[in-house]
C-alpha cells in the first residue's frame, strides 16, 4: 500500500482543557490574552500527516520484519504479537503554527503560543486515530513512538521514516541528523490494535513527566515483555 497524505488534518482545540493546563481562570486577563493566542492559531495552524499500511513479514525475538525494513524491540514484537498488520504515521502542527509560535517576543506569550501548538498536534493525533478506525474498521487502537522507551530508540526513526518515504516531504517534515523531527511539534510512530489499553507511560517510571497519561506499571515489563533468552534487556537503560 501507498502512502496516504491527510492535508489539512481535522483538530480541534479543547479551551477549558487547555485553560486548566495552563492553570489559568476562565474570564480572567490571562485567560482572555490566551484565547485571543488561540483565535491567532486558528487563523494559521495547518496540521498535516501521512500514513501507510505495513504487512508484517517474519518476526524474532526482538524484532518484526514489515515491507522488508526490520524493527529493533522487544515490547514492539509483543505487541505485534497476534497481527499480520500496522500503520506507520508521522503528524506534525504544521511549520506555520511554529513560526507564528517563534515569532512571539513576549516570554509569556511564547510560552503560551508553544502549549497551543502542543493542542493542535495533540488534537490532531486523536482525529488521525479516528480516520484510522472508522476507514480500516479498527476497534481499540494504541500506538508506539520511537524514543520514547529504551527498548525501541530513537534510532528506529530511520526505519519508520524509510518506511514512509519521501511523500513524508509533501507534509513538511524533515528528521534531523540527530534523529529529532521539524518542526518539532510533530510526532512519528506506529498504530496497531490493540485491545489491552497499551500506553508506553505503562512501562516507563520517569517522574514528573508532564506528559504522562496512565501510572507507571513496574511489574508490567516482567510480566508481559521480559525475554526469556540470556541476552534479554530490561526496559530501561
Amino acid at each position: 500500500m501507498e502512502s496516504v497524505i491527510l492535508d489539512p488534518l481535522e483538530y480541534r482545540i479543547d479551551r477549558p482543557s487547555l485553560l486548566a493546563g495552563l492553570r489559568l481562570k476562565e474570564g480572567s486577563g490571562h485567560a482572555e490574552t490566551v484565547e485571543g493566542l488561540i483565535r491567532e492559531a486558528q487563523a494559521v495552524a495547518h496540521p498535516r500527516a501521512i500514513y501507510r499500511m505495513a504487512f508484517i513479514e517474519s518476526r524474532g525475538d526482538r524484532h518484526v520484519v514489515a515491507e522488508e525494513l526490520r524493527f529493533e524491540s522487544r515490547i514492539l514484537r509483543v505487541n505485534l504479537e497476534n497481527l499480520h498488520r500496522f500503520f506507520a504515521f508521522a503528524v506534525t502542527s504544521g511549520r506555520e503554527l511554529e513560526a507564528w509560535a517563534n515569532a512571539k517576543t513576549d516570554l509569556l506569550e511564547r510560552f503560551w503560543a508553544d502549549a497551543i501548538d502542543q493542542a493542535v498536534l495533540t488534537s490532531a493525533c486523536l482525529f488521525l486515530d479516528r480516520h484510522l478506525q472508522e476507514r480500516y474498521g479498527l476497534a481499540k487502537t494504541a500506538h508506539m513512538s520511537p524514543g520514547s522507551l529504551p527498548d525501541w530508540p530513537l534510532e528506529e526513526q530511520r526505519a519508520l521514516f524509510d518506511l514512509l518515504g519521501d511523500n513524508r516531504k509533501i507534509i513538511g517534515i524533515e528528521l534531523t541528523e540527530s534523529l529529532l523531527m521539524v518542526p518539532v511539534k510533530s510526532l512519528s510512530g506506529i498504530v496497531f490494535t490493540n485491545e489491552d489499553g497499551f500506553a508506553s507511560c505503562r512501562l516507563c517510571p520517569r517522574k514528573g513527566c508532564p506528559g504522562r497519561r496512565v501510572s507507571y506499571d513496574p511489574e508490567l515489563y516482567d510480566k508481559k515483555y521480559r525475554d526469556p533468552s540470556p541476552t534479554s534487556h530490561p526496559v530501561q537503560s
